[in-house]
């Protein structure tokens, strides 16, 4: 692995240590989306030490602002992690530092996104901006894709927006302290469409006297995925029907159901395309109910808007990462994942890379899955490498 050097000297391996001790408790205490009250409270007691000018808290709900002001004329640059764990059991038992809370883990690295900040600014509070501002934002709910549109809709946003903003993500499955870069999509638009259809129950001696909603069910969940188009992101045309619940009455064996729900993932390039889908989805769903006369509701949950890098704020990290020796690799672009940090694109020249997590390491979402602590220094140098060009 490359460009783990001390940042410029001003980290030291007792730094390094504490980082990474830090990020193991973070791991031990995961929090869900718009519940990361005490993570949040973590990240004040770790940045405090570094002198930020001013730190916001209650940010779009538990987020984080610490703000390192030059008091010059210059850009406000933004770098982001996110805050929040997932709702999934932590399945690693050799794990020192396994999660301690039932039902729920840090398994998609939002712990070493977080000490990536945390080592960040340590190097601001020993090099202080020249000029323009540097804001850390430890972000609220992303993995419901709520925390950003609320950040930004928070009153307080409006004196710190970014003229750039910044993020990372881990990604196993590519080298260990390789990157990925590149301008444009970097990430799918997303939403979870949840679907409830509605009929008549009946004693299940007699089902002819209800109106039960098992066929529209069944119809649905084989007519919905055909609505995939192109497996390959890179499609402009691009779109993904993935089904992830489905619920049908009650769990009685005296009763014909009159309920059925499901809930399912739409997933495409752009949002330029994503209505189209949507559109497509409803259709099914309505034509369905329509032919086994029930009534039906349609909500939308985990709205992301897909991720563009601007070509100005990829270049500032392209250099970046060449001035930290992080070797660039390739992945399949957009990612199908989806990340809430494309809102940020509505109010700043934005951009985010992706850093490798080793090759062989279980992926993202997975019940085993623990941040590399090599890591930490590495994706805090190339934050630093940017920052110098914009603020220095």
């Amino acid at each position: 692995m490359t460009g783990n050097g001390a940042l410029n000297t001003m980290l030291t391996n007792s730094d390094l240590e504490q980082l990474a001790q830090w990020r193991r408790d973070l791991h031990r205490h995961p929090e869900l989306s718009g519940q990361e009250e005490e993570t949040a409270s973590r990240v004040v007691k770790m940045l405090e030490p570094t002198g930020p000018d001013t730190i916001l808290t209650k940010l779009g709900g538990h987020g984080v602002a610490a703000i390192y002001a030059s008091g010059e004329q210059g850009p406000t640059v933004m770098l982001r992690c996110e805050l929040d764990g997932l709702p999934i059991e932590e399945v690693n038992p050799d794990l020192p530092h396994l999660s301690q809370v039932s039902g729920q883990g840090h398994l998609c690295g939002h712990d070493g996104h977080m000490a990536i900040l945390a080592a960040t600014a340590r190097w601001l509070g020993r090099n202080r901006p020249a000029k323009g501002r540097v804001v850390l934002l430890f972000q609220p709910a992303e993995e419901d894709g709520s925390g950003a549109k609320k950040v930004i809709e928070d009153a307080r946003f409006a004196t710190i927006t970014p003229e750039y903003a910044f993020a990372l993500h881990n990604f196993p499955g590519l080298p260990l302290g390789h990157a990925v870069i590149a301008e444009g999509a970097m990430n799918c638009a997303s939403r979870g469409m949840k679907i409830a259809l509605h009929g008549r129950t009946a004693h299940a001696s007699q089902p002819e006297n209800g109106i039960s909603p098992a066929p529209a069910l069944a119809a649905l969940l084989t007519d919905l995925v055909t609505l995939t188009h192109a497996q390959d992101s890179a499609d402009p045309d691009f779109a993904l029907v993935t089904v992830t619940h489905a619920q049908l009455g009650e769990q009685a064996f005296g009763i014909a159901p009159g309920d059925a729900e499901i809930w399912v993932t739409l997933r495409t390039q752009k949002d330029a395309t994503m209505s189209a889908l949507v559109e497509r989805a409803e259709s099914l769903v309505i034509q369905a109910s329509k032919d086994h006369k029930l009534e039906h509701g349609i909500s939308y949950h985990d709205i992301f808007q897909h991720c563009e890098n601007d070509s100005d704020a990829t270049r500032i990290l392209q250099a970046a990462l060449s001035a930290a020796d992080v070797p660039l690799t390739t992945a399949e672009l957009p990612m199908r994942a989806s990340e809430d940090f494309g809102r940020f694109r509505e109010c700043s020249r934005s951009a985010m890379f992706l850093l490798g997590a080793g090759t062989d390491t279980p992926s993202l979402h997975n019940p085993n899955y623990d941040f590399p602590d090599d890591l930490i220094p590495v994706g805090a140098k190339v934050f630093a490498k940017a920052l110098k060009g914009l603020c220095y």
